[in-house]
């Protein structure tokens, strides 16, 4: 059982100069060396047996048959023994070479031969179905297309897709897939993402938005100025983080691997003293020597070897595929003991843009009376709400008047001369100072926005000079503002109360009531709001306490210490952005907050196929030493059942990457 045969993975700019390991026989498995190598030996062991019981062969050509097939079975797995000898160390390899060459010692040739060619033959599959999983992934590769339509001077010129550097632009038209990573700067069009984010659906793309290598243009044509070169762009990143995710090995697997290092020599020691203590007592050396032999087949733990690599890989690989990374086999098991999910607010629940969702006009005003003046001050303001005021009038469509003499009032709101009229804008607070004292049904409907989650502004205005403190403003009309929840958000909570998680918290360091009005209308939990950074650590280890483990899911770079503080840390939205991927064990590359419920599956998935693995393969074991100890049966059926207990668990663990 080959447990160190999978290449390092490599950098991605090595992914970018050389194509897919394995390209030759992913899809075809008759083309793979160690299958062919297992399939001759196979054949040759045929001919010897056959020609051996049917004695149309002479005496010593079936045992010529038989030693012709053992370098064909053996060659790769024998050379791994020998490896595992000179670190030094004794593996599964080891135990089975010493049952090869006791078996032949005896002159049980065609059992020694069997032996090879089956371990062989389950070496062979093991290794092909890691493979496929590898190959899957880097297949994504070949989304790219090798060639770019680079423009320069106006005039389009072909050039490898290698040789995009960031701040050249291209072109691309509807039906081709994209080179690199880059910025649209001309151009409307759809775009298939499903190869980086597995978003399924295409997403609409202008100029200024971000787009990804591999990624398909569905219709109009697009100008792009690429900003990652072809070995850094985020599928080739993608890739690399795959494959280094699934040689970290998680907590079983580890202990396993310790396990194994120990039971190996003790089998050896076991086996040899089944041999020599009856021998010195006066047994019969051959009968003794052959049961020591079948033991030490029966014992090998290729089984419980497998129980836990087969489904870590191929349950990374397969998330990798649907836009989930998994930066190793320990995050997927812990992924499936998570008792409770933690999630931010601001960018991961919504969408972390502040909208207008409400203009009331009072004391006679028009709709746009209120919204156009708020607009015409709030355009020289860089604050996200000011942001969310000049957008709803843009998208009204009215004409906003000039203003002059614009005036920041920090933490309050902001004031500007419009026209004849100074307006202001801001808070409650802000007009309380200016002597302006909201009437009852103003307050009423600021406490119906509060309730609702809603940031609310107040319009005034007064005719006169803006330093005249006697002037106190009109209050003309109120604004709601909201952070938009994401369109999904709700589906996702449910997705997870569904799983059976057991409390789905916010956290957040907005206005509690505002936090509370949200997380009521998603269907969560708990609400834990008005956090700092700090505080949201401390809420993550109060949970764990509480309950057990906690994923925490945000939106990256801001949420890092309680991504980092969680059993699990989920960062969504990752695609194209080095630090959201980095600062979490889990990177969401598209926006979409079900994915955390699709991750939350997969570690569940994963973790119950490696504990069924398990309890088969001690079950296995515990029965055929004893039976093999006692002669209940020979080599060959020990070969038999050994390896088709480890099939048994390479095939049980690819379920891992169905879910």
């Amino acid at each position: 059982m080959s447990t160190g045969t999978l290449p390092a993975a490599p950098a991605p700019a090595a992914l970018a100069a050389r194509p897919p390991a394995n390209a030759g026989h992913a899809g075809r498995w008759w083309s793979y060396r160690q299958l062919q190598g297992a399939a001759i030996a196979g054949i040759l062991f045929a001919l010897g047996f056959l020609g051996q019981v049917s004695g149309i062969l002479p005496a010593p050509l079936p045992i010529a048959f038989y030693l012709l097939s053992m370098p064909f079975g053996g060659y790769w797995w024998v050379r791994e023994g020998w490896k595992e000898l000179l670190e030094p160390e004794i593996g599964i390899e080891a135990l089975m070479a010493v049952a090869t060459i006791g078996s032949a010692a005896l002159g049980a040739w065609e059992e020694a031969a069997f032996l090879v060619f089956l371990y062989g033959a389950a070496e062979a599959v093991e290794s092909l179905t890691v493979a496929r999983t590898r190959s899957a992934i880097r297949s994504l590769l070949d989304l790219a297309p090798k060639e770019a339509r680079v423009l320069r001077d106006g005039t389009e010129t072909m050039v490898p897709a290698t040789a995009l550097v960031p701040g050249d632009t291209f072109l691309v038209r509807p039906g081709e897939s994209l080179a690199t990573d880059g910025t649209v700067r001309s151009g409307t069009s759809s775009v298939d993402e499903s190869a980086v984010t597995g978003e399924s659906v295409p997403v609409d793309k202008q100029p200024g938005d971000q787009v990804f290598a591999g990624t398909i243009n569905r219709q109009g044509a697009l100008t792009i100025e690429a900003t990652k070169s072809f070995a850094d762009n985020t599928l080739s990143s993608i890739i690399h983080l795959v494959e280094v995710a699934q040689k970290q090995k998680g907590r079983a697997q580890r202990f396993i691997s310790q396990f194994s290092k120990r039971y190996s020599p003790a089998v050896l020691i076991g086996a040899a003293l089944l041999a020599i203590i009856p021998i010195l007592l006066g047994g019969d050396p051959s009968f003794w020597i052959t049961r020591a032999i079948t033991v030490v087949v029966a014992a090998a733990p290729c089984a419980l070897v497998m129980s836990t690599p087969v489904a870590m890989a191929a349950g990374i690989g397969s998330a990798g595929r649907h836009g989930v990374l998994i930066k190793g086999g320990i995050h997927l098991e812990n992924l499936g003991r998570i008792a409770v999910v933690a999630i931010d607010k601001t960018g991961t629940l919504t969408h972390g843009r502040p909208v207008v969702t409400d203009v009331v006009p009072l004391d006679g005003v028009d709709r746009w009376h209120v919204l156009g003046s708020a607009a015409a001050v709030e355009r020289y303001s860089e604050h996200p709400l000011a942001r969310a005021i000049t957008a709803a009038a843009s998208v009204d469509g009215g004409s906003v008047p000039e203003a002059t003499d614009f005036a920041a009032l920090t933490g309050f709101g902001a004031t500007a001369r419009v026209g004849g009229r100074v307006v202001h804008v801001g808070s409650p607070e802000l007009f309380a100072d200016l002597g302006e004292r909201p009437s009852a049904a103003i307050v009423a409907q600021l406490d119906e926005f509060r309730a609702a989650g809603k940031t609310a502004l107040l319009v005034g205005e007064h005719d006169g000079d803006t330093t005249d403190p006697s002037r106190r403003p009109r209050i003309v009309g109120l604004l709601g503002i909201r952070d938009q929840i994401r369109p999904n958000a709700v589906a996702a909570i449910q997705a997870l109360h569904d799983l059976g998680i057991k409390r789905v918290v916010m956290l957040s360091g907005d206005h509690p009531q505002t936090a509370r009005a949200i997380a009521q209308e998603l269907g969560i939990d708990d609400v834990r709001a008005g956090l700092r950074p700090e505080d949201k650590v401390a809420a993550i280890q109060e949970l764990e306490r509480q309950y057990g483990a906690v994923a925490m899911i945000g939106d990256g770079v801001n949420d890092a210490p309680a991504l980092a503080a969680a059993t699990v840390g989920m960062a969504m939205g990752a695609a194209g952005t080095d630090a959201a991927i980095n600062a979490a064990d889990i990177a969401l590359m598209a926006d979409d907050l079900e994915k955390a419920a699709y991750a939350l599956q997969m570690g569940r998935k994963a973790r119950l196929i490696t504990r069924q693995n398990i309890v088969f393969a001690i079950l296995l074991l515990s029965v055929t030493i004893p039976s093999a100890a006692v002669g209940l049966f020979s080599i060959a059926v020990a070969v038999t059942i050994h390896e088709g207990g480890e099939l048994i668990a390479v095939a049980n663990g690819l379920r891992a990457a169905r879910v």
